[in-house]
Parts: C-alpha cells; sequence; structure tokens
C-alpha cells in the first residue's frame, strides 16, 4: 500500500441513565475505546426528575447518544417501574433532541453492588457503598451492555 491512511474514528460521547424514583445514576462512555465510567447521581425531589441537573449533564458533557436502562422481571415481564422509565426516556428525547436508546437494565443493580463490594475489598473504595454509588454504577453496567452491541456503534460513528 501507499502510505495513505484511514482516518481514525471519532469517538461519539454517550450519557446513560439508570432512572429511579429517588435518584437517576448517571454514566458517561464513548463509542471509541467502548468504555465508561461512574458520574454522578441526581437526587429526584418530590419524585420530581431533576431536569436543570440532566439539562447541566448534556451541556457539559456534549453527548450525541443517551441510553436509559429499562427495568424487567427476570422473567423479561415489566415491572412497575417500566412505564415510567419509558415516559422519562422520551420525554429524555424531546428535551435533549438526541437518540435514546433503551437497555435491558436486568440485574445492573446486582452486578453493580457486587463491583462496589469487589473494589471495598480490593481497597480501591474506602467508605461504604451507599445507595448513590450504586446507582451510579448500575448507570456505568447498562452502558457498558449498550457499548458492547457493536452493530449500533456503527449507526452513531
Amino acid at each position: 500500500m501507499s502510505g495513505v491512511s484511514t482516518p481514525s474514528p471519532t469517538p461519539t460521547i454517550v450519557l446513560a441513565f439508570d432512572y429511579g424514583t429517588h435518584r437517576i445514576g448517571v454514566a458517561c462512555g464513548n463509542t471509541l475505546t467502548r468504555m465508561a465510567q461512574a458520574l454522578c447521581t441526581l437526587d429526584c425531589t418530590q419524585r420530581q426528575i431533576p431536569w436543570s441537573g440532566i439539562e447541566r449533564l448534556l451541556h457539559d458533557y456534549a453527548p450525541h447518544q443517551l441510553v436509559v436502562g429499562l427495568p424487567y422481571n427476570s422473567d423479561g415481564t415489566a415491572t412497575g417501574l417500566t412505564p415510567l422509565v419509558q415516559a422519562f426516556a422520551a420525554e429524555l428525547a424531546t428535551r435533549s433532541r438526541l437518540p435514546v436508546a433503551l437497555v435491558d437494565e436486568r440485574h445492573s443493580s446486582q452486578e453493580a453492588e457486587r463491583e462496589l463490594a469487589h473494589a471495598r475489598r480490593s481497597g480501591l473504595k474506602t467508605r461504604r457503598v451507599t445507595h448513590a454509588d450504586v446507582d451510579k454504577v448500575a448507570a456505568k453496567v447498562v452502558l457498558e451492555r449498550w457499548l458492547s452491541q457493536a452493530t449500533h456503534l456503527n449507526k452513531i460513528s
């Protein structure tokens, strides 16, 4: 070949949300490294969605894609929270004008708890694990699931 190089793909920033009625966990990642990190949790005061906090994250991170964890029971049926999450995702798409992918979040909180327990045992995390820690790591787990599905990454890159 004649020294012609192909351009490197541009990373696409993705924010993920683990919706709950008390808190929303948030994670960030990108499509180039396919890695995610837990960012923060946003408190839902009086069960109100903290739109100003979400809008601040959208402004600060300038994502091109959003991901929301969709809860299901172990048998694949919808939970009582599923319609609320679907409504949140729809409103998020409308407000942000960005694509929103829904990802099966089954067992993401348990996976987050195991990850955090391992971090405690290994000394990486020294303080006790809070519900907020679990929520933001669950958002990271959901985002990692989405990032691992290579089929969508070609569509948004």
